[in-house]
């Protein structure tokens, strides 16, 4: 019972008695540390995670090993891409890596579709997976084709305040890079710039926040 009340503290949509049980009996809890993957491109998917506490990101990643950021997940998410994967009984498509200690509930895809026949909330909360990811995806689709990259920066430093809940970033520029698919350069370019403006603070694998509006 002590999982049921972790799951109902962290998704009250799971408001079916009957769901909540057969969480409770089929699902399990997985703890990750910052770096670690939570599935890599290529695997078998044989459950979908539902993020209890913590922070991924999701990407993509072409032949030449480049990445590309599609969106980060918190507490309260699942992952659109997987849940697609399983409907498809397809490999991952997507890398996903911790950012903060995760704990997330894994889900087994063999009851899924059965539990999307059973239950109304199990069924809402996929679609609105779905509807939010791909509002994610718009926004990364726009930023790359619209935005010039000190724009698409400055967006990057603040979903990722948000998302983390903090102005304390931690990482390297190679990997702010990676993310944007651009060169290690051009970031450490554009956040000297922004150092100069007082808008961040740079310290070793660090960026303090100031102010970004």
């Amino acid at each position: 019972m002590l999982l049921t009340e972790s799951i109902k503290a962290n998704f009250p949509v799971f408001a079916e008695d009957d769901l909540l049980s057969e969480m409770e009996k089929y699902c399990v809890v997985k703890n990750l540390e910052v770096g670690k993957s939570l599935i890599d491109i290529g695997e078998e998917v044989v459950s979908v995670p539902l993020i209890m506490k913590g922070t991924v990101k999701v990407v993509r990643e072409d032949a030449d090993g480049n990445e590309l950021l599609l969106y980060y997940l918190n507490q309260g998410d699942t992952c659109a891409s997987l849940l697609t994967c399983c409907m498809n009984k397809t490999l991952s498509e997507v890398k996903v890596t911790v950012l903060e200690d995760v704990s997330v509930l894994m889900v087994p895809i063999r009851i899924m579709d059965e539990w999307m026949r059973k239950y109304t909330t199990w069924r809402n909360f996929v679609m609105l997976s779905y509807r939010e990811r791909m509002e994610q995806l718009l926004v990364t689709i726009d930023s790359i084709a619209f935005k010039k990259m000190d724009e698409r920066l400055l967006l990057y430093l603040q979903q990722r305040s948000s998302e983390l809940n903090t102005n304390i970033l931690c990482g390297t520029h190679q990997e702010i890079a990676d993310d944007l698919h651009t060169s290690r350069e051009v970031i450490s370019r554009l956040l000297k710039q922004l150092e100069r403006m007082g808008r961040i603070n740079l310290s070793r694998n660090k960026i303090e926040i100031i102010s970004l509006v």
